[in-house]
């Protein structure tokens, strides 16, 4: 059995991953409001996460204003379902 990714574990970027797989971005303050996080945390996990590859970040305007839109990347896509898949054999015989 593959191990956990240790990029993913913790609970909010398993959840901003989770998030992110559903779109083809989202903003960075949907993301602070659907993670309910202060913005320094979100960015530290959005760092954490953009260093290994997994998602990707671009300055742009929404509504006059700038903004920065968080994406998830091919990597980061196989590295949420890989684990995904671990978990799911993990709790298999759960019941």
């Amino acid at each position: 059995m593959a191990d956990l990714d240790v990029h993913l574990q913790a609970p909010a970027r398993l959840k901003l991953m989770s998030l992110l797989v559903t779109v083809t971005e989202l903003e960075f303050a949907t993301l602070r409001e659907q993670l309910d996080v202060s913005d320094s945390v979100l960015s530290k996990h959005v760092a954490a996460l953009a260093e290994v590859g997994y998602v990707r970040s671009r300055k742009g305007s929404h509504l006059g204003r700038r903004t920065t839109w968080i994406s998830i990347t091919s990597t980061g896509r196989k590295a949420l379902s890989t684990h995904v898949a671990v978990l799911r054999a993990i709790v298999a015989n759960v019941e």
